[in-house]
């Protein structure tokens, strides 16, 4: 009875804790199924997976760029040596492509899957071609400008009609381009340092007049606005402002509604259609109620157009408050600044001669901590001219600090722009931080971009030895003339001199072990500059007195007498092609270490060259010698021809 009982018993327990589990389970499946959202697929690109990856990984501030040899003996250090290489071995690419268009018949294999189609040799096109319009729209579609040129010409040869479509595709490349082939994208080094000069250039009118763009925008028998467009914004974009402005006159004639970057376009150049302010803000807000007047709806491009615009007015105090209207209106309109609008901000609050502006520390406080992606071609403009208003309009390191975190966040770095702008933005960020922050911080900067990220220019080593030298630092001397020789500032004279001049004046504890290594320094540039002039006759350096002078105290110093003969020697063989003379006090040290080393011939050659330099003090250095150093009669005699009167040992 019991054994039954216990069965009874145990049956309804495992009844009820299966209902129960039973139970559990379908609350929980209810639960799940109410909470589970099927997310919207997300497109992903081929090089989705890679940029993830790059992502986790930080750049290596010890190794060079990926373009050179990771060799210490082959990476280029000095900034023409980085740009000579990367500009030679694009140069095997080109030789490459060369030998490959050139022969086309040896290169007819497919050995890449999936086919890459720029690794074959270019099509090309003469009259026996076989083109159609879908020839031309293949051409148009790579950019290829010569080539879809000569495919036009072929087909209007041969009576083809192209379509309406593809000749304004062809228009609007012809206008983009103004009728040039732009440089291909798989010469990366070339379009690198190319647009580092093209940024420099001076903004002046290089359209094309009466060129092949414009005949095929006058063949249009309909022009609507798509034509229209395409030539006024290739006019405004090559500074052919006024006969852009002719068209636009002609379309509001027509009432011929253009699209936003047309007017985007116009406002950009207001500049070379009006003189003055007046006259200028005028023509902006004309441009700007015709948009409104038409509804056109304005951008973000509008918005940089406008502030570019007002940018080069010439009211400072106007140009101001019209800045900031415009970006108040704008953001009204739900239309967010670009790093392009916060640059045009900084270039009209910051000028070279204006009041001091903290504008930059209120941007900074707007977008500090975002990513941002390019919208528009002066984008890359902002980071080096925020870090010329760090440098030399607020002179303010920790600002400068929180635009250099800026740059590094996310993928910020691709707008530092070209190779001219990189090298500007790290020049300001490294002289400011080596003005006003303390050494040992300054070094570990140093330490951390040099010379992997950034080769220090000439002028900025200069400063950079004039703060060791200010701070006493002469430990790290060595490695600055170490980094001098690699960055080819040898031949710097004044690099060289500030260095020189450096390490004489700071006199170090005879047990220093830098006094041997200085002294060597001295004697390896006397060594480089010597011969260099043997090798090169129309060389630009010069000695002076004073880099003579400092070599033979470094000398001296280090115990290398025979080294400091030898700059003596130099000094009386060449005093007519030497600028200036050494110190009085460096040929007096020089002088003791002559009678020190009993060395007559080195000590007369001292006192002559002190009497021909007119020291006054060459008297009382000839009477030194004679008091310490038994000379004979005709020594004696040849000391007091230099002095001009007689001498004699005195007791």
């Amino acid at each position: 009875m019991m054994s039954s009982l216990r069965s009874t018993t145990f049956r309804s327990c495992a009844q009820r804790s299966f209902q129960l589990y039973v139970n559990l389970v379908r609350q929980s499946s209810t639960e799940s199924a109410k909470e589970i959202k099927i997310p919207r697929r997300i497109k992903r690109g081929p090089t989705d997976v890679l940029k993830a990856l790059a992502a986790t990984v930080t750049r290596d501030t010890t190794a060079p760029h990926y373009k050179y040899q990771d060799d210490p003996f082959l990476t280029p250090s000095s900034n023409v040596g980085k740009r000579t290489f990367a500009m030679a071995k694009e140069s095997g690419k080109k030789a490459a492509r060369w030998v490959q268009n050139q022969h086309p018949e040896l290169f007819q294999h497919k050995v890449s899957f999936p086919f890459i189609e720029n690794y074959t040799p270019i099509t090309v096109y003469d009259e026996n071609s076989a083109v159609d319009e879908n020839t031309l729209k293949r051409v148009i579609y790579y950019a290829q400008v010569s080539d879809a040129i000569k495919v036009y010409e072929l087909l209007e040869q041969k009576g083809i009609n192209v379509s309406g479509s593809t000749k304004q595709s062809f228009l609007e490349m012809l206008c983009f381009f103004n009728c040039e082939d732009p440089l291909p994208e798989e010469f990366l080094e070339e379009r690198w340092f190319h647009l580092s000069t093209k940024g420099r250039e001076k903004l002046r009118k290089t359209w094309k007049d009466n060129s092949l763009a414009e005949k095929i925008f006058l063949s249009f028998e309909q022009k609507d606005s798509k034509a229209y467009s395409a030539i006024i914004q290739g006019m405004t974009r090559y500074c052919q402002a006024e006969r852009a402005w002719k068209l636009y006159e002609e379309c509001l004639e027509k009432n011929i509604i253009l699209h936003t970057e047309t007017y985007n376009s116009l406002i950009r150049v207001v500049h070379f259609l009006k003189e003055g302010f007046e006259h200028r803000w005028k023509l902006v807000q004309e441009l700007l109620e015709e948009m409104a007047k038409k509804n056109i709806h304005p951008n973000v491009g509008t918005l940089n157009a406008v502030l570019e615009a007002v940018s080069t007015l010439p009211n400072q105090r106007q140009s101001k408050e019209y800045a900031l209207r415009t970006l108040s209106e704008f953001k009204a309109l739900n239309i967010q600044p670009t790093l392009a609008s916060y640059y045009f901000l900084l270039i009209t609050f910051c000028k070279q001669r204006g009041p001091i502006s903290n504008i930059l520390v209120e941007i900074m406080d707007t977008i500090q901590g975002q990513e941002f992606s390019v919208q528009d071609p002066k984008d890359t403009y902002f980071f080096v001219t925020a870090m010329d208003v760090c440098r030399n309009h607020l002179q303010d390191k920790d600002l400068a600090y929180r635009v250099d975190e800026l740059l590094h966040t996310g993928n910020n770095y691709i707008l530092i722009g070209d190779s001219y702008k990189e090298s500007i933005y790290y020049r300001h960020f490294f002289v400011l931080m080596c003005t006003l922050e303390s050494l040992d911080v300054f070094m570990d900067l140093y330490r951390k971009i040099v010379p992997h990220i950034y080769t220090p220019e000439p002028a900025v080593m200069e400063e950079v030895i004039k703060t060791i030298d200010m701070n006493g630092a002469m430990e790290y001397v060595p490695q600055i003339w170490s980094d001098m020789v690699v960055f080819d500032h040898v031949e710097r004279e004044n690099v060289v001199t500030t260095l020189l001049d450096s390490m004489a004046r700071n006199k170090l504890p005879e047990e220093s072990e830098l006094i041997s290594q200085f002294g060597n320094i001295a004697w390896d540039i006397w060594k480089r500059q010597e011969e260099d002039v043997e090798e090169d006759r129309y060389r630009q350096w010069r000695w002076t007195g004073q880099i003579l002078g400092d070599m033979m105290t470094l000398l001296l110093r280090a115990n290398q007498f025979k080294e400091s003969c030898i700059i003596l020697d130099k000094l009386n063989r060449s005093q007519q092609n030497i600028v200036g003379v050494p110190r009085v006090e460096v040929l007096q040290l020089f002088l003791d270490r002559c009678i020190q080393e009993k060395d007559v011939k080195a000590a007369i050659g001292c006192v002559q060259y002190s009497a021909d330099a007119g020291f006054s003090d060459a008297e009382q250095m000839a009477q030194k010698l004679i008091n310490n150093i038994s000379l004979d009669e005709g020594i004696l005699a040849r000391l007091s021809n230099i002095i001009g009167k007689n001498l004699s040992k005195i007791d």
